[in-house]
């Protein structure tokens, strides 16, 4: 069973922490997108993310697009 956490942070580390998580989102959508193409996007350097195929890769992109929307939400909430 999971188990939910509760976790105080300040706007600032908040901040923080949801850039990160946007950063991850972002490279595993790039990988994608080279899988499929076998592309590199212009004017773009990252590392291409280790998964098996570009449906990995997206659902591991939306996995972190999910708990960005989550703590958002919850950000909202106590706004």
């Amino acid at each position: 069973m999971r188990k939910t956490y509760t976790i105080q942070l300040d706007d600032l580390d908040l901040g923080q922490m949801l850039d990160g998580l946007d950063t991850r989102a972002e490279s595993w959508e790039r990988t994608a997108d080279y899988l499929r193409t076998e592309r590199m996007p212009e004017n773009a350097s990252f590392l291409i993310e280790e998964c098996s195929d570009a449906e990995e890769a997206d659902s591991i992109a939306a996995h972190y697009r999910s708990i960005i929307a989550t703590i958002r939400k919850q950000q909202e909430e106590q706004s």
